[in-house]
């Protein structure tokens, strides 16, 4: 299969206590945080990816344009749906959106780039093998 606008992924979580703004530090208070939104938006749009990308190749989040819009309890299920509204060459454009089971929790614009998978890998490599990463291994 090849990458096709339209494309549509969803995924479904259950909001838990590792998923709060107070155990993530992006606030103090025991609902679902917004990183781990934006990770579950990410998730989505990975998800409508499965079975789409060509052998070799994979792809990374370059930019997410978020909007959290309610809160979520714990204990609470949230679901979200990506689909894949613009391709620019590498560029893929999705919409996602989120809710949780009163109302839409979030939106955004997510940009994801398909990237050769071992080039990407091996420019990763030449960052470690020049860091101090490997200086204190």
């Amino acid at each position: 299969m090849e990458i096709t606008i339209g494309i549509i992924g969803e995924i479904e979580t259950v909001v838990t206590d590792a998923d709060t703004a107070a155990k993530w530090g992006s606030g103090l208070v025991p609902v679902y945080s917004t990183p781990a939104l934006v990770g579950l938006l990410e998730r989505a749009s990975v998800q409508a990816l499965k079975g789409h990308v060509p052998e070799g190749k994979t792809t990374v989040g370059g930019r997410i344009d978020v909007r959290h819009l309610a809160a979520t309890p714990v204990g609470m299920q949230v679901h979200a749906r990506a689909e894949l509204i613009e391709m620019d060459g590498r560029k893929l454009v999705f919409k996602v959106q989120a809710w949780d089971e009163m109302e839409q929790i979030g939106e955004a614009v997510h940009e994801r780039f398909l990237v050769d998978e071992a080039k990407f890998l091996t420019r990763v490599q030449a960052k470690v093998d020049s860091s101090s990463i490997q200086k204190t291994r």
